[in-house]
């Protein structure tokens, strides 16, 4: 797949290299009306890194995801504390705009979910609720943003098409070009590929290795090679005390070849904890 995109290799001490986080967490807390999911949760996001956020079911990965964007606010009664700063602006702030928020931090979820309209539309509408309103810049910004997804030459003759008849794998790569489209700052990708057979995850996998850089990426996955691959940080998420809790985080290297922590070891290593 060609992308307009540059993939960038970190290895060695770049890989290890600390950089300015561009999302910085601290002491988060969020409880659903039955219970508390997160507790603690204190976390940097380096700018322009891919962050993997692994651990097993129910350990609150994207619960903190979707506290990043604001989407839990979509949950009623569910409870949020402590800080999350984008650059300079706190997320969690009554204040904050919402809108304006999930135009800097975008989301791909496990399960493609392109709107029932025309490929074009799919791109259209987003720049159009945003403000964009001129054809050519919207033309400009759709072809753009398809082509960074290597999906350009594949519906180019067909943007007028519904987009629900594209396969599953395009169907994520279009998602991720309809977040793209209005040029975040962070990408947030939960569990982008668990829906995807093989050969369309591995190219959806090269489409998230290709936004180093240019973007400031946080994945959820369950798949521990796969985040061996793509992430130069990681963040290792377990159950403690029956809630969700961050044991350890810092380089993919680090964490997986030389963990501090007891159950990052045996959850690394593939050993029942």
């Amino acid at each position: 797949m060609k992308t307009q995109l540059r993939a960038v290799k970190l290895d060695g001490a770049e890989a290890t290299r600390r950089v300015e986080p561009l999302v910085r967490i601290q002491d988060l807390r969020v409880a659903y009306p039955c219970c508390e999911v997160l507790r603690e949760i204190s976390l940097d996001v380096g700018r322009g890194r891919i962050t993997a956020l692994i651990g097993p079911s129910g350990c609150g990965k994207s619960t903190l995801l979707s506290t990043m964007n604001r989407m839990i606010d979509l949950i009623p009664g569910t409870r949020v504390s402590g800080a999350i700063r984008l650059g300079d602006l706190d997320v969690l702030a009554p204040t904050t705009d919402v809108v304006a928020l999930r135009r800097r931090v975008g989301m791909i979820f496990q399960k493609p979910n392109p709107f029932p309209l025309s490929i074009r539309k799919n791109l259209s509408l987003p720049l159009r609720e945003h403000g964009v309103r001129k054809r050519a810049d919207i033309e400009e910004a759709t072809e753009s943003s398809l082509r960074e997804v290597g999906l350009w030459e594949e519906v180019k003759d067909r943007l007028d098409r519904p987009a629900l008849g594209l396969s599953g794998g395009q169907q994520q790569r279009l998602c991720i070009a309809r977040a793209l489209v209005l040029r975040p700052e962070v990408v947030l990708l939960d569990e982008p590929c668990s829906a995807l057979d093989p050969i369309a995850s591995g190219v959806v996998e090269d489409l998230i290795v290709s936004l180093r850089g240019a973007f400031t990426v946080v994945v959820v996955t369950h798949n521990l090679a796969q985040a061996r691959r793509i992430a130069d940080e990681v963040a290792v998420m377990w159950v403690c005390d029956e809630v969700g809790c961050v044991v350890e985080s810092g380089s993919a290297v680090d964490v997986f070849e030389n963990p501090t922590n007891s159950i990052t070891a045996a959850y690394v290593s593939g050993a029942r904890c």
